[in-house]
């Protein structure tokens, strides 16, 4: 979970009693090391099959045994990795929303001013948009099958993404009201957020460009 804030470099830009029983020697550090890498690529395996399987017949379509049979394993040796499907659900959109305000925000961050900022925000979620399509429809449908408190942990993470675009948005359109200029990156976040439907007849560089145009246009009409 985020808990600090970054600062950007242009004008006004925010980025928020032990027992008695004698404990086993610890393993050397370069067989945990391994064993760990083993279990964190065991459970992005995981996760990337199951965003598949949900995105295609929906959250409630999907069974662990589906899951397992997907990256080759028995359905309950996902308990090893995950509790519960829902709590892999809620690992996914955790994962999802961290790497796109951490992301978007070093992006921001470095810009030199605020429409730099703001074009480097929508190339980056451009290139997430068409490059993880499974992941994009999970998160647009999914998330009212995650338990709280994980969902409000998401939602907070969406929200400081949100304030990452109205923060330069603002510094572009100093007239505009925050609520129209928030309004209008939800509203772009729908459009560029489309592409697990829209993206299929142009090539991908073409399919870029035209959603970063898109983009820039539907934030525009906040400042009008």
């Amino acid at each position: 979970m985020l808990t600090h804030t970054n600062k950007s470099v242009y004008h006004g830009g925010v980025r928020d009693s032990a027992s008695l029983v004698p404990s086993p020697a610890p393993a050397p550090a370069g067989r945990r090391g391994a064993v760990r890498a083993r279990s964190r690529l065991r459970r992005e395996e995981i996760l990337t099959a199951a965003a598949a399987l949900f995105a295609r017949r929906g959250f409630h379509g999907v069974s662990i045994d589906d899951i397992g049979s997907a990256v080759g394993m028995s359905g309950p040796g996902i308990y090893r990795h995950f509790p519960s499907k829902e709590a892999g659900l809620a690992q996914m959109l955790l994962d999802i929303s961290q790497r796109l305000l951490d992301e978007g925000g070093r992006r921001a961050a470095a810009a030199a001013d605020a429409e730099a900022a703001l074009d480097a925000l929508l190339r980056w979620h451009v290139s997430f948009a068409l490059s993880q399509p499974d992941l994009i429809t999970v998160q647009n449908r999914e998330l009212a099958n995650v338990p709280e408190p994980a969902r409000r942990q998401i939602r907070r993470l969406q929200r400081l993404y949100v304030e990452e675009w109205v923060t330069a948005a603002s510094e572009l359109s100093p007239g505009a009201s925050q609520a129209s200029l928030r309004t209008a990156v939800h509203a772009t976040f729908g459009l560029l957020n489309s592409t697990p439907h829209s993206a299929a007849e142009l090539p991908p560089e073409a399919m870029a460009d035209l959603l970063r145009a898109m983009g820039r246009a539907a934030l525009a009409a906040a400042a009008e």
